[in-house]
């Protein structure tokens, strides 16, 4: 997986957090969400997180902090699927709107979790330490 993508827009929970996060800023600005300052920020940022985290985490170029990152974007995730309730018990959506975010969040989650698990069995250190032989690290000079 993380040997064939070049660029973290490539990949697919990253495109679904996006969407996600351009869902969740209509919502915060087009119903009354808006004047909920402090919870519009908290899911605005969730929401947000999750891309972010993907992207910084792929970018870092090692498996095992992206390992990392994916794990903080998987549990922002949980967190925005969390906040959907709310959402929902104080009216600000409908639960139709409910139903397709939330059907989102569990899609992105599983993406993740996918990712997570192969990461941690694959042999793939990355790209930061394509270049190194193991030989070399870990001696003094």
């Amino acid at each position: 997986m993380m040997a064939t993508i070049k660029k973290f827009e490539e990949i697919e929970a990253w495109q679904k957090a996006r969407m996600l996060a351009s869902e969740v800023f209509l919502i915060s600005s087009e119903t009354a969400l808006s004047k909920d300052y402090r919870f519009r920020d908290q899911i605005n940022a969730a929401a947000g997180s999750i891309m972010d985290n993907i992207a910084e985490g792929f970018e870092r170029g090692g498996r095992i902090e992206f390992i990392n990152f994916l794990t903080i974007a998987k549990a922002s995730c949980a967190e925005v699927r969390s906040q959907l309730y709310r959402l929902l018990d104080r009216k600000y959506i409908e639960e139709e709107k409910f139903a397709q975010l939330y059907k989102l969040t569990e899609d992105i989650g599983n993406k993740l979790g996918a990712w997570i698990k192969y990461l941690n069995i694959s042999e793939y250190k990355g790209t930061k330490y394509k270049n190194r032989d193991s030989s070399t690290q870990n001696t003094k000079p």
